[in-house]
């Protein structure tokens, strides 16, 4: 019997040690060191046939080139946010904090994916409470399959007997194999249950799904090295307190990592949200101040958002400042922007910010419709529910231009704007005339002002 060899490897910069320490020798860092298996010995490897399989080096010049073959899955938002659909072969993990919604949306995807045979496997559930949930939701697909199954080893073995087209696996960290000793959700376990799924994903050209938890910092649990095997890494967001999910994508081999998909949760499911600009915008029947609308751009996809402001004295000396999805800093900055370059005093007023709908977003277009909104309350004059801003602010008070700008015009002209601020330099890409809405070019911070409030 070959003996398994073992080290402690650092989960932080991956240095490895024969023994383990409480403080990583290379980069300092305290209790990131586990211990995993480097070699197992002939007779404890797979014996699964897609393991013995040979490789030859071959000239790049030789291979056959094929054409990108990806087939649409039964979800229109996961087909925009995976780049045009599923790539055979593709390893994706998908994570998310618990009660968001992950199981719903993925066991909804093989219950609605008619035509496609599905094994739904689950380590944390029983058929019985799966059922209850597939119920539900409604069942379109004949050939859905289900496994409570957590052993790594009878996995293998039903996967070579059913012949799935997609695999769905929730959760990566209930699995376990019985190579390593210790238990499901260690370093150890995570590491080599992926490992042997991404070699049968690869050698039979079977997509597989990973359902992830996350830690306390909001980061998918386990090593690090999990994020770097897959192919994509699929991020469900939203609060558990709204009814919106979104869905991004911060890692992918084969597209974009800027696509979005919402989805709004409901008591049979989770439903597509097609046209988000008009669930992101509230219907206000009179007219208040500290409310402006931005035109956000988030892949390819135009979205009108809603930000709302709200300026007041400080009570408390100390001036407060929060923002509710939008990046505190770039807050702090426009707000110096305004007070050194455009001299509106807000040294001693509290700020608060927020996006409705409860989604964060990072498009620096918003700029524009941040500054208006916070001079709107500050100014306590409201802004026309009409008008809409689409321009980022520099340092020095100017306005810059932001890409693709005709998409983000034709998305406010057909939700009925009649006028659009943006920067005056966009105007060399565009012709005015072309376009059912008024724009408005402006060059400087005060220029809005002016027309705005003056």
């Amino acid at each position: 019997m070959a003996k398994i060899k073992k080290a402690f490897f650092c989960q932080s910069c991956g240095a490895q040690s024969p023994r383990w320490e409480g403080r990583c020798s290379s980069c300092g860092e305290w209790n990131t060191l586990v211990e995993e298996v480097i070699d197992r010995g002939d007779e404890q490897k797979s014996s699964i046939k897609y393991a013995a399989q040979k490789s030859a080096p071959i000239a790049i010049e030789s291979i056959e080139a094929s054409g990108e073959v990806r087939f649409k899955t039964a979800d229109n938002e996961l087909n925009r946010v995976l780049g045009g659909g599923i790539v055979p072969g593709s390893l994706i993990l998908f994570g998310g904090e618990p009660g968001i919604g992950k199981s719903t949306l993925l066991l909804q995807l093989s219950l609605k994916w008619s035509g496609i045979k599905v094994l739904y496997i689950s380590g944390e559930e029983s058929e019985q409470q799966i059922k209850m949930r597939a119920d539900r939701i409604g069942i379109n697909n004949k050939v859905s399959y289900l496994l409570s199954e957590t052993s790594m080893q009878h996995i293998l073995q039903h996967l070579e007997r059913v012949e799935p087209d997609v695999v769905i696996v929730d959760s990566i960290q209930t699995l376990h194999t019985s190579v390593i000793e210790s238990s499901a959700g260690s370093v150890s376990q995570i590491k080599e249950c992926s490992a042997e799924l991404m070699r049968y994903a690869k050698a039979t050209a079977t997509p597989i799904f990973l359902i992830g938890h996350i830690n306390k910092e909001g980061s998918i649990a386990g090593p690090k090295l999990l994020e770097h095997m897959v192919d994509v890494v699929l991020q469900f967001e939203g609060d558990r307190n709204h009814m919106y999910r979104i869905l991004r994508s911060s890692k992918n081999r084969f597209g974009p990592t800027n696509e979005l998909g919402i989805y709004e949760m409901q008591g049979s499911g989770l439903r597509e949200v097609k046209n988000p600009s008009e669930l992101l915008l509230s219907n206000r029947e009179e007219q208040l101040s500290g409310s402006a609308i931005a035109s956000s751009l988030e892949g390819l996809r135009p979205m009108l958002i809603e930000i709302q402001s709200l300026v007041s004295s400080a009570a408390y000396g100390t001036p407060q400042r929060s923002a509710t999805g939008f990046d505190l800093r770039r807050l702090n900055m426009l707000l110096a922007v305004l007070e050194k370059r455009c001299g509106f005093r807000l040294t001693t007023k509290d700020v608060f910010l927020n996006i409705a709908g409860g989604i964060r977003v990072e498009d620096p277009a918003l700029d524009l419709a941040v500054v208006s909104a916070v001079l709107s309350s500050g100014e306590d004059i409201a802004i026309s529910s009409k008008v809409c801003f689409a321009a980022e602010v520099g340092l020095s008070g100017e306005i810059r231009p932001v890409n693709k700008i005709d998409q983000r015009i034709h998305e406010a002209q057909k939700l009925g704007f009649d006028k659009i601020f943006l920067s005056k330099y966009n105007l060399k890409g565009i012709s005015p005339k072309d376009f059912d809405i008024e724009i408005i070019a402006v060059g400087k911070v005060e220029e809005v002002f002016n027309q705005l409030f003056v």
